[in-house]
């Protein structure tokens, strides 16, 4: 059964102050249980979370299903989120996803092997100047080649 640690329900609660309604830190607290649980939201959390912030569940699931930053599955260690929009795409951010997964030996939205990384396509990461970019959990890289990709991958902990 899934809980925050103390830290957690601390950060949820004061989150849910700092708002007019408790509805508004509903994305906040999806960011922790997330962190919480391994980089994704399990139906498991939104129960969680729906009881400890005393919403429905229906609220919460609205904005884990709406947006793209919250897992709805397991990831990998590291999750690969490549930016195929226009802009990457027509600086070969299509083609650089595309190497990786073969780098990898993974398909598209699946995790390698070894539970190491988990490769997705996106749509833009807000870099359209610094083509082709991905982000890998929390940290962007840009101005990417298929080798310098690869090379930053490797070099991960």
């Amino acid at each position: 059964m899934f809980e925050l640690s103390k830290e957690g329900v601390e950060f949820v609660k004061k989150e849910m102050q700092r708002y007019e309604t408790k509805r508004s830190a509903i994305i906040p607290a999806l960011y922790k249980v997330q962190e919480e649980n391994g980089g994704w939201v399990s139906p498991e959390c939104v129960t969680y979370l729906s009881q400890l912030m005393d919403l429905p569940e229906v609220w919460i699931n609205e904005v884990l299903n709406f947006y793209t930053m919250f897992n709805k599955e397991p990831v990998g260690k590291y999750h690969v989120q490549v930016c195929c929009n226009v802009s990457c795409a027509m600086n070969g951010g299509r083609e650089l996803a595309d190497h990786l997964c073969k780098e990898l030996n993974i398909k598209d939205g699946r995790h390698s092997e070894d539970g190491r990384y988990t490769l997705s396509r996106v749509e833009c990461l807000g870099s359209c100047g610094t083509a082709p970019m991905m982000q890998v959990n929390d940290k962007y890289y840009e101005n990417l080649t298929k080798e310098s990709a690869v090379q930053i991958l490797k070099e991960l902990p």
